[in-house]
């Protein structure tokens, strides 16, 4: 896309990227950062080097980071991650070529830690690995085990340390079941059969079983020839969820149908007896009219009864919400409280009055933390605080953009409370809307 065309709605607002990647080390706190806090919150997006992108998720991944240590910040980092588009931006994101030449990430999506490797990921090609000062090493296919997509939603399950993921792709095999070892190394990987090219963004794990999310979002790889976004919605796709033992193969996976919707991220799943309980954002569909119809995600719930065969579904809240999380300590588990932000009734790239919601799964209530008009937060990612007593009590840390100002904040606020008031923030500059962000503690990337 030149310069000289209209730009879009994904680029205006604090949609609209920033190229200079800078270093502060003077920064103010307001309030007290928690002396326990150790390491880094780190969140990735899209942020187009050209200034220009045709959708949403095509932008360069961006890595936005904040260092805490000994109740201070010791820096605030923005870099690129250095894929080959950063050093070639006239490559073709939608080039087939592209498409299936792996270490051509746009790494934009998501950042974790695991077995002490930060990972820039992206849904459709290898993970970037960065160092803790955001410098990119480089692409890994974990030592010439992994061949195809990596998700940009891998699992850390808090009882054996696995990173449990899959990769999806519009040619066979369409999807990929890959398990990673506390130590790194990928030492499971198994195609999974499903009904054909469908866009899986994420999936659910238990102690016991991974759940897959077979829904309507398709490929078709004529949109890709057109310059457009090579996947639509089907109103003939089945859609269903697949339970595997997480040491599984295809062979084992147990296919429940459920109604048409789509669903970018769950907020956390687990086994109660003989049933699966899933909470979700669940979308009505994605992408039927054009590759921006995006309808209000609302929380639901699904329940997989495995000796019946059904699947009962239940709309939580109204009020529109995405991103949810939950204390990773729980990820797999019976969760009691969980976390989406909401961002009121704002478009791309618009700022509407925007909130942190806390969902109480067990009082069936909602909390949330009321951020104001012309105010609006990202994901909010919970850690637990050092002596935590109760599975919600820690800290939710974001950005926080202030349309007022045009600049943006790290916020650190009481999970156990809500209270509105921020435990601290920092003043930072603007930082763009993204996608998802990770605390990784000092012990993973030190």
């Amino acid at each position: 896309m030149s310069m000289t065309e209209e730009v879009p709605a994904h680029l205006q607002g604090n949609g609209r990227p920033v190229t200079e990647e800078v270093t502060l080390t003077d920064l103010k706190v307001i309030g007290t950062v928690p002396p326990e806090l150790d390491g880094r919150y780190l969140r990735n997006g899209a942020n187009p080097l050209t200034g220009m992108s045709a959708h949403p998720f095509f932008g360069d991944g961006m890595i936005h980071g904040v260092r805490l240590r000994d109740g201070k910040a010791q820096w605030y980092r923005n870099r690129y991650v250095q894929t080959p588009f950063i050093a070639d931006p006239s490559i073709d994101i939608l080039d087939p070529s592209v498409t299936l030449d792996m270490t051509c990430s746009k790494a934009n999506t998501h950042i974790v830690g695991h077995a002490g490797k930060i990972l820039a990921l992206e849904e459709g090609h290898f993970p970037y690995v960065l160092d803790g000062e955001l410098n990119t090493v480089g692409s890994t296919d974990f030592g010439g085990v992994l061949k195809g997509p990596f998700t940009a939603h891998p699992k850390i399950c808090p009882t054996t340390g696995e990173l449990l993921a899959f990769g999806y792709a519009p040619l066979e095999p369409y999807l990929t079941y890959l398990r990673v070892s506390a130590d790194g190394r990928l030492v499971q990987v198994e195609p999974i059969t499903v009904t054909g090219p469908t866009m899986m963004h994420d999936f659910n794990i238990t102690e016991n079983h991974v759940i897959f999310m077979d829904l309507p979002a398709v490929f078709n790889l004529d949109l890709a020839l057109e310059g457009k976004m090579p996947i639509h919605w089907s109103d003939t796709y089945p859609a269903r969820l697949g339970v595997m033992p997480r040491t599984g193969n295809d062979s084992q996976v147990k296919w429940y149908d459920i109604n048409p919707c789509y669903v970018f991220h769950p907020m956390n799943s687990y086994e109660d007896g003989d049933k699966i309980v899933l909470d979700v954002a669940r979308f009505d569909h994605i992408w039927r009219d054009d590759d921006m119809d995006f309808p209000n995600p609302m929380l639901w719930r699904w329940v997989i009864n495995t000796t019946t065969g059904k699947v009962t579904e239940e709309q939580i809240d109204d009020r529109p919400a995405e991103f949810p999380r939950v204390n990773d300590a729980v990820i797999g588990k019976k969760h009691r409280y969980g976390y989406e932000m909401s961002m009121g009734n704002a478009g791309f790239g618009e700022v509407d009055a925007g909130a942190i919601l806390k969902y109480d799964r067990e009082r069936g209530s909602r909390q949330s933390v009321e951020l104001g008009k012309g105010r609006v937060s990202g994901e909010a990612v919970f850690v637990p605080s050092a002596s935590a007593s109760s599975e919600d009590d820690g800290y939710l840390m974001t950005y926080v953009y202030d349309q007022a100002s045009d600049s943006s904040e790290f916020v650190i606020f009481d999970a156990l409370t809500m209270a509105d008031e921020p435990i601290a923030k920092i003043q930072l500059p603007r930082i763009p809307f993204g996608f998802h962000g990770s605390w990784v503690p000092a012990a993973v990337a030190d």
